[in-house]
């Protein structure tokens, strides 16, 4: 029987489109730029987010990571969401080895930062401080459910950061799927930033690599922070002959991994002992609380798990679940299944 795996949409596996591209690849050492299909991958996507220039990264993290150390340095200060990945999931990696400093202001619920909490975050021209240098947003929001920053919100961020000198850079792992779930060309949701990191092996579902975007010199700075990285790879072409496929093939197909989030949302919504407001289901990440007595997130996430069905627990009482191109309305009517079992197990 096949294990659903709804922890993450990184779990996904390349299409058959995908691996043959891989096998079929022309080859180039990228260190030196001579690898045409990074090459092509880059002009691509940076042409689909509306920058000048782009640059294949090892992960999303790594992607974060070279944007913040291309805008900072040593000592200056980066404004980011509480709940933000950067902040939550990158090991520090900003202040570990870049010496940039995070202050963080409160996610809203709808993954936004009040504009007034950024402002007052930003510090003044003072020896004592650090110098504010740089503010990341998130879109779509991983911690905050998979919610989609408007462009209308990230345009006043933007224009915030210009008025006090300031760059935005935009942590789009998901991007593709705010766009999809909000009806938009997605250079209406990147205009706005001078960096953006890309990621292709979520919702794209290629089997590695993600991408940061920006001007041409920025991207000039940013390969040599990568370089110091040790993110300079060879014959990367294999991995992004498998992202061209993805950008392809995969970007309008991610409608059904929203409305498969939604249909697991409603059936959990129904469950006595479970809690969650479908309504905050935007795209394709459901997180639900565990409120039956005597019955802890651990507990269900490990009887699912013997039902074949895999899920993250995210906190206390806190779980999420991820559809992704390998799951189908069939797989979610299994796992509602499933947990209806599980929830009447002894």
């Amino acid at each position: 029987m096949k294990t659903i795996d709804l922890r993450s949409d990184t779990v996904t596996l390349p299409s058959q489109e995908m691996r043959q591209a891989i096998c079929q690849a022309e080859l180039g050492d990228d260190v030196f730029g001579e690898d045409p299909t990074v090459l092509r991958l880059e002009r691509t996507l940076a042409d689909r987010v509306g920058k000048e220039g782009a640059l294949l990264v090892a992960s999303g993290t790594m992607g974060n990571l070279v944007c913040a150390l291309t805008h900072c340095g040593r000592g200056d200060e980066v404004v980011l969401g509480d709940q933000s990945h950067t902040f939550y999931y990158e090991a520090g990696g900003i202040s570990a080895l870049g010496g940039v400093h995070p202050h963080t202001v409160p996610n809203q619920g709808d993954g936004t930062l009040r504009l007034e909490d950024i402002l007052a975050a930003i510090r003044p021209d003072n020896v004592h401080f650090p110098r504010t240098r740089l503010i990341c947003l998130e879109n779509t929001h991983n911690r905050c459910g998979g919610a989609v920053l408007s462009a209308a919100y990230t345009d006043a961020v933007a224009s915030l950061a210009r008025d006090n000198g300031l760059a935005v850079h935009l942590d789009g792992a998901r991007i593709f799927n705010a766009a999809v779930a909000l009806g938009v060309d997605v250079k209406t949701l990147t205009k706005g930033a001078d960096s953006v990191s890309v990621c292709l092996s979520k919702g794209l579902a290629a089997p590695v690599g993600s991408v940061v975007c920006g001007s041409r010199p920025f991207i000039d700075a940013a390969r040599r922070t990568r370089k110091i990285l040790g993110g300079g790879m060879r014959q990367a072409g294999i991995i992004a002959a498998a992202g061209i496929v993805a950008l392809d093939t995969m970007i309008d197909r991610i409608h059904d991994d929203h409305a498969n989030a939604t249909r697991l949302a409603e059936g959990i919504a129904e469950m006595s002992g479970l809690q969650i407001d479908p309504a905050g289901v935007q795209t394709n990440i459901v997180y639900f609380d565990v409120v039956r007595e005597g019955l802890s997130a651990e507990t269900l996430v490990s009887r699912m798990a013997e039902r074949d069905v895999k899920m993250l627990c995210s906190g206390p009482g806190r779980v999420r679940a991820v559809t992704h191109y390998s799951i189908d309305c069939d797989d979610i009517d299994r796992t509602l299944s499933a947990m209806a079992d599980a929830l009447n197990a002894s």
